[in-house]
């Protein structure tokens, strides 16, 4: 990888030659994610350096991910630059604006949005996640259509820093793949989740929160799983003993924001009950309040009374030949599935348990059925 002054840009090259870039100049986005993502193991729940690959096959579907020596699997704090990614992207196609698989932003923006510091060891942090997410490689069959296919590809495509003469970094490129590009755009694929979730320190607490809000949603009565599958659909290298302890002092300290936890038995069956928490978790199209940075008072917002973009320029002055894109409406209109919800599947019944990771389907709806009085999401 290779930097260039923001003010004097080469010709790009590679795939971002091809795509119309997506400046992420706005405000504050909901933080939403992407509900493939959500349900299976596609990311190390450890801090330490993952090698062993993560194999996952359920309902005739699977999941490989596999890691490089030299920066190790994408772990689950990685994976919050693809929800917000996926945050930013959302929330300008509910604005009628066309968005990009290339995206330009400046990393204060991402950092602050997911409840990071912004000082030099967090810039470098940074660059450590985007190098295991190039360099994750990841091989799939979810998505497949009527033909029964493999995909094959990485989290970025490609990303490049914007440094000035004198080495400080002022803005970021990458470039998402076309299959997580696809799952976003698909408002059926994308569920918001609390601004909470970035406050979890764990890799399973995350993990689990993810699966709570996947298929337990808003369900009064939640939902259950077996406790081996749940150790298989985490991925986790932790023997099936210890991550059954881990599951029971997680359901000790309830950390979990919006859900309680509850471990009950079916005869010699262990199980862990997800309910809603008074179903505290927002409903997507609902503003923040803030800067939207999970709520933790340490964050550091440079001094910014308002928006945490306004204590920078505004991100169009990095990349002057860019132009804000046209409105693009026909982007933003509701899926069948929005349309027609009974036909996308209901939630199941109370009291079904889960073997094979089907749950429930709850629908992102753009916001203008907000004016309905609905808060899918």
């Amino acid at each position: 990888m290779t930097t260039m002054p923001s003010r004097n840009r080469k010709r790009l090259t590679g795939e971002r030659a091809k795509l119309n870039p997506f400046v992420v100049a706005g405000g504050d986005a909901s933080p939403r994610d992407q509900r493939d993502l959500m349900e299976r193991p596609f990311f190390s729940l450890a801090k330490t350096k993952r090698l062993t690959p993560i194999h996952y096959e359920s309902g005739g579907v699977q999941v490989h991910v596999q890691g490089f020596p030299e920066h190790g699997m994408a772990t689950i704090w990685d994976a919050d630059i693809l929800i917000w990614a996926a945050s930013q992207i959302v929330e300008a196609e509910n604005a009628g604006l066309q968005t990009s698989r290339f995206l330009r932003f400046t990393p204060y923006q991402l950092l602050t949005a997911i409840g990071r510091n912004t000082g030099a060891r967090n810039y470098q942090l940074l660059r450590g996640s985007m190098a295991r997410l190039q360099s994750t490689v990841i091989r799939t069959t979810i998505r497949h259509g009527s033909h029964w296919r493999r995909h094959q590809f990485s989290w970025i495509n490609e990303w490049e820093e914007c440094e000035t003469s004198d080495g400080r970094t002022e803005g970021m490129e990458l470039v998402l793949p076309e299959w997580f590009y696809r799952g976003v755009i698909d408002r059926s694929l994308v569920l918001s989740i609390d601004p909470a979730y970035f406050r979890l320190t764990g890799g399973l607490e995350r993990w689990l929160y993810r699966v709570a809000r996947k298929h337990a949603g808003r369900q009064p009565s939640g939902w259950r799983f077996e406790i081996p599958h749940l150790h298989a659909k985490s991925g986790s290298l932790a023997r099936p003993s210890d991550f059954a302890l881990d599951i029971r002092r997680l359901v000790a300290r309830q950390p979990l924001p919006g859900y309680r936890l509850g471990i009950e038995r079916d005869g010699r069956r262990q199980l862990l009950r997800i309910r809603p928490a008074k179903l505290s978790t927002e409903p997507v199209d609902n503003p923040m309040e803030g800067i939207g940075t999970s709520g933790a008072n340490t964050i550091g917002t440079s001094g910014a009374s308002l928006s945490v973009l306004r204590a920078h320029e505004t991100q169009l002055t990095l990349w002057p030949e860019t132009l804000i894109p046209a409105l693009n409406l026909e982007s933003n209109l509701e899926s069948n599935c929005s349309r027609r919800r009974a036909r996308c599947g209901e939630p199941s019944p109370k009291g079904e348990v889960s073997r094979n990771g089907a749950g429930n389907r709850e629908l992102e709806a753009p916001k203008k059925a907000e004016k309905s009085g609905r808060s899918d999401g």
